[in-house]
């Protein structure tokens, strides 16, 4: 198994696909199981988001993508099983993240799924077998494991935080309430500092001046490692990427980040 290790400021990303579980990692490790950005081409690609959490109390799924065949496959392509996934978190209620859930489902029967408020009562109705919570408020779901949100007007967002030894770990599907107002949000309700922002930012559209101020306010927050992907778009990615130097985190379907304790 070819595998690169990067050691950065006493943390670690592993730049390779290929794990055998996690059964007793001693680690906080995200596997990003769907993404329209590639970083490992032995998974496919498509619009939409979902990743793994491991070395948790328990194994989490943060969205689901928009296929489910897919989703199912590159769980396959990275030597993880459906089956040792205990929660499901989907952070908004757009098909690019909700697609894969029902496919999955019928491959794991036995997890818990959070919903977040707004989520069309159709919808809940179909996962209800299924332990399904509809999230209202920020709640703790596993041992250090948050759901914050829900947040925003039009479109509403829960997003997942991790809670280390270096600090919060926020994981966001879209950001669609800004990715700034999430950060804040975690930062408030948790009192700790944010070591790691990972996921969608929904930044796609947005000018320089705009774009500048996100990454201003991001740094101000303290936020010391940044990985943008899915709906970020190429040009907040780019400005990232020379904002936070060796902190941003190259992100895409393959990538596994590891946070060690």
């Amino acid at each position: 198994m070819n595998k690169k290790i990067a050691a950065v400021f006493g943390w670690t990303v592993i730049l390779s696909a290929c794990h055998q579980g996690f059964a007793a990692e001693p680690s906080k490790t995200i596997r990003v199981l769907y993404d329209n950005y590639v970083f490992d081409e032995a998974c496919g690609s498509d619009w939409g988001f979902a990743c793994l959490i491991s070395g948790t109390e328990k194994t989490i799924l943060f969205d689901t993508g928009a296929k489910g065949d897919l989703l199912l496959a590159n769980f396959e392509k990275m030597k993880l099983r459906p089956a040792d996934v205990e929660l499901v978190v989907i952070s908004h209620n757009h098909g690019d993240h909700t697609g894969g859930l029902l496919p999955f489902l019928a491959k794991n029967e036995h997890v818990a799924v959070y919903l977040p408020a707004a989520t069309p009562e159709s919808f809940v109705k179909e996962v209800k077998a299924h332990g399904v919570s509809v999230v209202t408020k920020p709640v703790e779901i596993c041992k250090g494991v948050f759901v914050i949100g829900p947040l925003g007007d039009k479109i509403v967002e829960q997003s997942l935080v991790v809670d280390t030894r270096k600090g919060l770990v926020i994981i966001t599907g879209c950001s669609h309430p800004g990715i700034v107002e999430i950060a804040k949000a975690a930062k408030e309700h948790l009192g700790r500092e944010i070591f790691m922002v990972l996921g969608g930012t929904h930044l796609l559209n947005h000018s320089d001046a705009d774009l500048q101020r996100v990454v201003d306010d991001i740094k101000g927050l303290g936020v010391q490692k940044v990985g943008a992907t899915h709906c970020s778009g190429e040009k907040a990615i780019v400005k990232m990427k020379e904002a936070f130097g060796e902190g941003f985190v190259t992100m895409g379907v393959g990538r596994v980040v590891e946070v060690r304790e």
